[in-house]
């Protein structure tokens, strides 16, 4: 999120202090993760602050909204095209930058004109299988 000064929106300490901790952020945080650490430096800043600070932010496009975890919104401060890599167990978010290149057959299109891609991938993180493979009674190692 480079450019403080250039994303539009009138910058107060607890905007910049948002932007700061997002600023190479690569943990796809949510609102409430967000405000959980901002407002450690700014405890009477509220939750419709930095919830509204995301949505400018969005909305200018400088942040994506991920819809991936059904339980909460995330958002991801690298704007540019990649994918993701998602934990089902702890909805651990990973992106991928590697280039697909997938081509949609015409008669799958309906008739779209394509303007991009976005691959989700799905498994188990590390540190779930280890932690599985830990509770598993009577399993050698």
């Amino acid at each position: 999120m480079k450019g403080k000064h250039r994303v539009g929106m009138k910058m107060t300490p607890q905007r910049m202090a948002i932007m700061k901790y997002l600023e190479g952020n690569t943990d796809h945080p949510s609102a409430a993760d967000v405000f959980k650490s901002v407002s450690r430096r700014f405890p009477t800043m509220s939750f419709a602050t930095v919830y509204n600070t995301l949505q400018t932010l969005k909305d200018k496009g400088h942040l994506l909204e991920l819809s991936i975890d059904p339980d909460k919104k995330r958002f991801d401060a690298n704007p540019t095209s990649h994918h993701h890599l998602i934990c089902v167990s702890c909805r651990r978010i990973v992106d991928v930058t590697r280039t697909f290149n997938l081509a949609l057959p015409e008669d799958e299109r309906y008739k779209f004109q394509l303007i991009g891609t976005h691959v989700d991938f799905y498994g188990i993180c590390p540190e779930c299988r280890n932690r599985h493979s830990e509770q598993k009674p009577g399993r050698r190692r």
